[in-house]
């Protein structure tokens, strides 16, 4: 028996990356999953992946997939994208909050308008989408919210900062978005647990070469030996949305950490494994 049969899920961000693989991996294991993101069709975004391409894949592998075109920047179309998911396949299973919006810039530049758009859709989204999937999850005393997080909630720690080079990639607002959301997972997941419902983040232990981190210049290439391959990711978001609630709910973790904790790898490298997590990976 596959570990997700019959189960409905939605995947943020689902278009390319790291949520691509994600929804793959859980259609592959019996989902019924909705991919959620902005782009439809290759060529409309400047970079590569879409919608269609993934569920194309999936579909040809013999899973069921439905693709959303959806800006969560909105709560008004974060409703319609559970009310899709719905509709489509019944209630919400498993939520995973992949989707992230970028800007590497120092607060000094960061237009105001990226600012707020930039946490509404790395953390208002994803308290959005939690609270429309509880109303279903709750009532049913089961269900899983997987939160996608980043080694960027890994602050610099204490000064002075003597090295100007230090805080150069712009990387604040990001960090303390995802910061916010690995603080609003263990939370939310000690308010839901009488309820039987998991809550958990993870992020990679190394940076995952993907579209997005070839764009930013945080690897080489697709092909960057240096990086983590994005299916550990995958594996890592299964395993939290799979265990039993008492294993798993509120940990934040890393993606090669998790999985060899639990023996689904061997060897793992990176955050949380070689360096330091975050507080709340700690906690």
């Amino acid at each position: 028996m596959r570990k997700l049969d019959g189960k409905v899920v939605v995947v943020t961000g689902a278009s390319r990356g790291i949520g691509a693989e994600i929804a793959r991996l859980f259609a592959a294991e019996g989902g019924r999953v909705i991919c959620a993101a902005r782009t439809l069709r290759e060529g409309e975004h400047q970079l590569a992946g879409s919608l269609e391409t993934t569920v194309a894949a999936i579909r040809e592998a013999g899973g069921e997939a439905l693709a959303i075109t959806v800006n969560i920047a909105d709560p008004a179309e974060c409703e319609k994208l559970i009310r899709a998911a719905d509709e489509s396949y019944g209630p919400v299973d498993v939520l995973v909050n992949n989707a992230a919006l970028t800007y590497y810039l120092p607060v000094k530049d960061f237009p105001l308008n990226r600012w707020m758009r930039s946490w509404a859709v790395n953390f208002h989204a994803p308290f959005v989408l939690s609270q429309l999937a509880l109303a279903a999850m709750i009532p049913r005393r089961s269900g899983a919210i997987v939160n996608i997080s980043s080694g960027a909630a890994i602050g610099p720690g204490r000064g002075p900062y003597r090295d100007p080079a230090a805080g150069a990639r712009g990387g604040t607002c990001y960090g303390a978005e995802k910061a916010a959301l690995e603080r609003f997972t263990q939370g939310l997941a000690s308010e839901v647990y009488q309820y039987g419902v998991s809550v958990t983040c993870v992020s990679p232990s190394q940076i995952v070469p993907t579209p997005g981190t070839v764009y930013h210049r945080l690897v080489k290439s697709i092909d960057d030996p240096r990086g983590e391959p994005p299916d550990l990711m995958a594996k890592a978001a299964l395993l939290l949305a799979t265990e039993p609630l008492d294993q798993v709910t509120g940990r934040v973790t890393y993606s090669q950490q998790i999985l060899k904790e639990f023996g689904w790898i061997s060897d793992a490298r990176g955050r949380g494994v070689e360096t330091r997590g975050s507080g709340y990976a700690e906690a």
